[in-house]
C-alpha cells in the first residue's frame, strides 16, 4: 500500500484456544465476532491510543498496558518506523470470556497497522508482534489465540512457527458462552500443582489423534483424542454446570467438547453444521439450568483471517 494512505480499519475474529489438547499451542478462528481496529498513521515515532469503544470498558489507554498497543509498539521497534500510530478500537468480544478478546485487539491493530507500511509484512511475519502484545494480558508469549487470527483456521502455534492444519470444511464448531467472567491469570492459578508423568503421555496422543484425524478428514480419530486429561479437570470446577454443558454436547452427537481458551466459554467440536447447531443449543440450554443466559456461536472450525475492512 502507498505511503499516502494514512489510515486504515482491520477486523479479527475471535477464537477457541487449546482446543482441549493443545494448551498454549493450538487454536481456531470464530467466524461472526471479533474486534475491530482503525490506526493512523501519524509523524510522531509513538503509539497513542485515542479510543476504546464496544462490549468492554476500562481497558487502559496507555498503550504500553493494553495488549493492542503494545503490539503496534512491538511492530514499531521492530522495522526502526520513523513514524507512529493513533488507534482507536471497537471490541465485540467480552472480557474474560475465553474467546482470545485480547489476542483479537492485537491482531485487528496489527493487520490495520501493517496495511499502512510501505512494504506490508506477509500475517506470518506480525506473530512475534501479536505474542508481545498477548503477554501484556496472559503474562505470556501463547500463539494458540493470535495464531489462528493471523492465518485463519485451525493453526499448530508454537514460539516461532505457525502451521495451518487442514480441516474438512464441513466440520463446524459450536462455542457456548455463558454471561460470566472467567479471568485468564486466574484460569492459569488453577494450573499450578504436580502432574502425573502418564497424563503427559496421554494428552500428547490424544493431541496426535487429533491432529490426524484432522489432517486425514478422520471423525473417529479425533473422537478417540479430544479429551483434555490435563488442563480441564482443573479448570472445570471454575466453571457452573461445566460436567452437564460438556455431556449436553457429546449427547447431541458431537466428536468432543471441552473449554474454550481459559473459559467460562465451553466449544463442541460436530461433522456437520445441523450437529453444531443441536450441540450448541443443548449445552446453551445446559447453561440456562446452571443459572446463566449464554450466547451460541457457529462456526466452521475452518475459520476466517482477520482481515483489512477499508
Amino acid at each position: 500500500m502507498s505511503a499516502a494512505v494514512h489510515a486504515a480499519r482491520a477486523f479479527a475474529p475471535g477464537s477457541v484456544g487449546n482446543v482441549g489438547v493443545g494448551f498454549d499451542i493450538l487454536g481456531h478462528s470464530i467466524a461472526g465476532i471479533g474486534d475491530t481496529a482503525t490506526v493512523r498513521r501519524i509523524p510522531d515515532p509513538t503509539v497513542r491510543i485515542a479510543a476504546i469503544r464496544g462490549t468492554v470498558s476500562g481497558l487502559p489507554l496507555d498503550a504500553q498496558r493494553n495488549t493492542a498497543g503494545m503490539a503496534l509498539i512491538a511492530l514499531r521497534e521492530a522495522l526502526a518506523l520513523p513514524f507512529g500510530f493513533e488507534l482507536e478500537l471497537d471490541k465485540g468480544i467480552p472480557l474474560g470470556s475465553g474467546l482470545g478478546g485480547s489476542a483479537a485487539s492485537c491482531v485487528a491493530a496489527l493487520v490495520a497497522a501493517n496495511a499502512l507500511l510501505d512494504t506490508p509484512l506477509p500475517p506470518q511475519t506480525l506473530y512475534p508482534h501479536a505474542l508481545a502484545g498477548e503477554a501484556v494480558a496472559s503474562g505470556g508469549r501463547h500463539g494458540d489465540n493470535v495464531g489462528p487470527m493471523l492465518l485463519g483456521g485451525l493453526v499448530l502455534a508454537t514460539t516461532d512457527r505457525l502451521t495451518r492444519i487442514d480441516v474438512p470444511a464441513a466440520w463446524h464448531a459450536a462455542v457456548v458462552h455463558p454471561h460470566a467472567v472467567l479471568e485468564t491469570r486466574r484460569a492459569r492459578e488453577a494450573l499450578a500443582g504436580a502432574y502425573a508423568l502418564k497424563e503427559f503421555v496421554a494428552q500428547s496422543a490424544n493431541l496426535a489423534h487429533v491432529l490426524l484425524g484432522c489432517e486425514r478428514g478422520d471423525a473417529s480419530l479425533v473422537r478417540a483424542g479430544l479429551s483434555d486429561v490435563l488442563v480441564e479437570p482443573r479448570r472445570a470446577p471454575l466453571i457452573a454446570g461445566f460436567a452437564k454443558v460438556k455431556q449436553a454436547a457429546l449427547d447431541s452427537g458431537a466428536m468432543g467438547a471441552s473449554i474454550s481458551g481459559a473459559g467460562p466459554s465451553l466449544f463442541a467440536w460436530c461433522e456437520d453444521e445441523a450437529t453444531a447447531r443441536r450441540a450448541g443449543a443443548a449445552m446453551a440450554q445446559a447453561f440456562t439450568v446452571a443459572g446463566f443466559a449464554s450466547d451460541l456461536h457457529l462456526t466452521p472450525i475452518a475459520g476466517p483471517a482477520a482481515q483489512v475492512l477499508a
